[in-house]
Formats: C-alpha cells, structure tokens, sequence
C-alpha cells in the first residue's frame, strides 16, 4: 500500500458511498485514461471480467473462434471458453516472447481455409511481464483481415512503444489490478477503448443489464462485475505512485542484471528498440548446457531452501490440459521459455537488505 489508501476508504464511509459507484469510481477511471492516453475507462472487478466483456461487445458467441496468445496466463484464453467459443492457440517470437505476427497470420489463414471457412472473431494479444508485444504488425496482420485486436495489458500498465501506452493500441484494452500487479485495489481491472458507445455498452452489461425502467427490469443476460468505490478509492491511491513503482521494478531488474552479468548461462529480457517496460516481473533464462549442468529446477528448489519464492514463467496454454486439444501454431518459442524460464523475486516492497539475501543465494546456486 501507498499510505494514501485510507483517506480515500474514509471518504467512501464518510460520505456512505460503498457502492459499485461513486466519487472514487470516476476519479480512478478519469485517472486510468489520463494515464494510459485512452479516452475512456471502465473499473471492473477483474481483468478477466474485462476479457470477458470485450468478447461479448465484440459479438462472439458458441462455435466462434478466437485467436489468443499460448504464452500467458489462463484468464486470457478462459473467457473464450465462457461464451462456447475456441481459442486458437498461437505461439511466441523470440524477441518480446509475446505473439508472433507470422504465426498469427498463419492461423487466420488457416481458420479462414478451414472446411467451415471460421475468420476469427477477435485477437487477443499479451504485453507478457509487462514487455510490449510487437503492436504494430500484430495490428497490420489484424486490418488485413479486418479482425478486432483486444489487448490484454493486464502486466503492462505503465509500458511504452514509442511513448505510447500499453492498452491503448486495441480496438479494448485490458488491465487488472490483482494484489499480484504493479498496482492493487485487492482485486480489480479496467476495459479501455477510443470507442465511448462500446465503453457505454460494457457499463451496461457489467451493471446486470438494468433497463432504464423506475422497476428492475432485464431484457438481457447481465453481470456483476462492476468495482465498489472503496476499491476505487485504493486504486486512486496507488496511481499516485505508479511512477515510483515501474522506477523500483526497473531498478530491481538493473539489480538482477548487474548482479548475473557474469554468470554463464543466464540471459535477461532486453528490450526491443522502441519499447520501454515496466519490468513488472524480471525474468531469466536458464540454459543448462552453459550452466555446466545448471537448470532452471536447481535454481527453484535453492532459492526455495532459503525461504526465498521464484516460478517458472507461464506453462503456456497449448501445454495446459484444459486447452491442449485446440489448434496451436508452433514457433517453439514458448516451449522453451517454460523449460528455462524463471521469475525472480520483484516486488517493490522488498527491501536492499532482501535483494542481498536473495543475490546471496543466486550466487550460491549457480556457483559463482
């Protein structure tokens, strides 16, 4: 937390707006499109929610395909399934880790030439650890085809491509606040778009679809995912030091880089020329041929046995058992990440002290 949080919570009690609405919820939604460029925002109670919701305004339905990124997190391909629809998997390129746009292109084709001739109906692209994905020829493949691209920004609030905002490049963009993200209001997202009438529309559905009728009245499918103005308020604090967090988790990564720039074996994340992350987690790569022996396992388990927590990076969605019967196309860039990759402690509540024990150990476990 910032320290500011509670004066915000306070006025929400003070003034008895507790609801899904408020003072708070405009001000972090005017906050999020000044921040990101967008010009319109909605605060929603997940990023998944805002997923979801961008599918349904996008009108996918059972039987569609949607294409999505396989080197992410599962609540980016799991509201594909909520509507009845398929994912169609696309693996990663080597530089960001992020989409392929020639794999992408590759799969449109292929819906496209496909016995039932399917064209997607959305693409869901990743800015994966807040390192931006390839915007511009994802978004050329896309207008070729004339497919809408949701961009899921949810690790990426705060990166740039050429002083552009991650989540801003979409026809929606996704955030999430999770307590895990570079900022929190416990549990959280945001949909953004250029558009105000799908904006509008996506109000409507995360507010249960309420007629405007004196009475309670539904003449469709709604939902509650709508942000309570106390989170609002948390998240109103936390955007007044979002600065000061991407500056911490930009150290931390130079701490991390300074540190192994020795050590054979282990690579970084470097960024593209243009983009500019907000390094919301650092991350290695472990090739144990250079290692002398040396994986990404060892590292783990050594670091877990001095009480100190690091993962491996995503096990992308073509390898999870849920979506491994969906069409993937394969670069083979994602397979190996998740064979080698790892996720370092990052978090910007760690103190000097912290980072020491943990490079002590890093040091430990890779000999040197």
């Amino acid at each position: 937390m910032s320290g500011k949080e509670q004066h915000y919570i306070n006025e929400a009690f003070d003034t008895n707006w507790i609801a899904p609405l408020g003072p708070n919820v405009d001000g972090f939604e005017a906050s999020l499109a000044e921040f990101t460029g967008a010009r319109h925002a909605l605060s929603l109670s997940s990023g998944t929610a805002a997923i979801h919701l961008s599918l349904l305004m996008l009108g996918v339905r059972t039987g569609d395909c949607v294409i999505c990124q396989s080197f992410t997190f599962s609540a980016s391909a799991n509201p594909i399934s909520y509507l009845g629809a398929s994912p169609v998997l696309v693996d990663s390129e080597a530089e960001t880790w992020n989409m392929c746009p020639g794999a992408l292109e590759d799969a449109i084709q292929a819906c496209i030439d496909s016995p039932d001739s399917k064209k997607p109906k959305a693409i869901i692209v990743v800015h994966l650890y807040g390192m931006p994905a390839k915007m511009e020829k994802i978004l050329a493949v896309a207008a070729r085809y004339g497919i809408p691209v949701i961009e899921d920004a949810a690790e990426a609030l705060g990166s740039e491509i050429n002083g552009k905002k991650c989540g801003s490049f979409g026809l929606l963009g996704i955030l999430s606040f999770n307590g895990n993200k570079i900022i929190t209001t416990s549990g959280g997202g945001a949909l953004l778009s250029e558009d105000e009438q799908l904006i509008n529309r996506a109000r409507f559905l995360a507010t249960q679809a309420r007629d405007p009728a004196p009475h309670y009245q539904h003449s469709e499918i709604g939902y509650n995912y709508r942000m309570s103005n106390i989170l609002a308020g948390v998240g109103r604090a936390q955007m007044q030091v979002l600065e000061e967090r991407i500056a911490r988790r930009r150290w931390i990564y130079d701490f991390y880089r300074e540190l192994l720039a020795g050590s054979e074996g282990v690579s970084f994340f470097p960024e593209p020329k243009g983009s500019y992350s907000n390094r919301w987690l650092t991350t290695i790569l472990i090739n144990p041929e250079k290692t002398g022996g040396i994986n990404r396992e060892d590292i783990r388990l050594a670091l877990e046995a001095e009480n100190i927590e690091s993962r491996p990076l995503w096990k992308p969605m073509h390898q999870q058992p849920v979506f491994s019967h969906y069409p993937f196309f394969k670069t083979g860039v994602s397979d190996m990440l998740f064979e080698q990759g790892l996720c370092l402690p990052s978090g910007t509540g760690m103190t000097n002290s912290d980072l020491d024990r943990i490079a002590a150990a890093l040091k430990k476990a890779l000999n040197f």
